[in-house]
């Protein structure tokens, strides 16, 4: 049986509009599973980040509870919720958000230090790993802007990966990619899923969507249905694209 790693509870954000209340989270219930990857689909405006950002912590909820391992993360005071962000939660967005002045092998060390008791030469060495995991390492030196977007993002992923999080999430992390960098972007995190790391990702793709186990499709600020698969990489994988996408057509995705 699977360990439920995070679940969110009647989760619900809402906001005001000409006098009225728009719902974008509607009264959400979901376990996440330890060692899953995870997918959330749906159409555009359907919620799908604004559901990321709250079982995250990144956004606040109008209703509802997340716990994370057992404990209610939601009730965190900013101070706390930024510790367990720093310690047990890895990011990786559409747009890469390295700092400019940093080269990547300081924007992926850097994050080593937000860890209580973590010495320079430990976070050094983890930093280069974890580079050259990603297939950056000669290119450790160079800034943001000295680098491919594919690059940049793989060093994202690598700056994600730092603190060793129990959860990783990645919010359309191939969206401003071309083809080619996309499909390693992605390969890269299925990899990386393989040995065990938890994902939650967003996306509009389904050459991305196919990667994971399980994909999750919100409607109207809801978990409309979901679809089950089985690990990359165990069947076919043109039929797998066939099913997701036969899916999604049922759901007039």
């Amino acid at each position: 049986m699977k360990k439920v790693l995070m679940s969110g509870k009647n989760v619900c954000k809402s906001f005001s509009q000409n006098g009225g209340s728009v719902q974008i989270l509607d009264h959400i219930d979901v376990d996440i599973y330890e060692g899953d990857f995870t997918v959330i689909m749906g159409a555009s405006g359907a919620g799908k980040s604004t559901f990321l950002y709250a079982l995250s912590g990144m956004d606040s909820m109008t209703e509802g509870k997340v716990e994370y391992k057992g404990k209610e993360i939601s009730s965190f005071d900013e101070k706390k919720m930024a510790k367990l962000r720093a310690e047990e939660f890895g990011f990786v967005f559409q747009q890469t958000h390295l700092v400019s002045n940093l080269t990547l092998f300081e924007n992926v060390a850097v994050t080593g230090f937000m860890k209580e008791k973590r010495n320079t030469k430990e976070v050094r060495e983890r930093a280069m790993k974890l580079l050259s995991q990603m297939h950056v390492e000669n290119a450790k030196d160079r800034l943001p802007s000295q680098v491919s977007g594919g690059e940049a993002q793989r060093a994202a992923i690598a700056r994600a990966m730092m603190n060793s999080p129990g959860i990783i999430f990645a919010d359309e992390p191939t969206g401003a990619l071309n083809r080619s960098n996309s499909e390693e972007v992605i390969h890269l995190l299925s990899q990386i899923n393989e040995k065990g790391q938890s994902i939650l990702m967003v996306t509009h793709d389904i050459r991305a969507a196919i990667h994971g186990n399980r994909i999750l499709y919100l409607e109207d600020g809801k978990i409309f249905d979901e679809l089950e698969l089985p690990n990359y990489g165990e069947d076919d994988i043109r039929a797998r694209e066939s099913k997701v996408n036969d899916w999604l057509v049922s759901l007039q995705w």
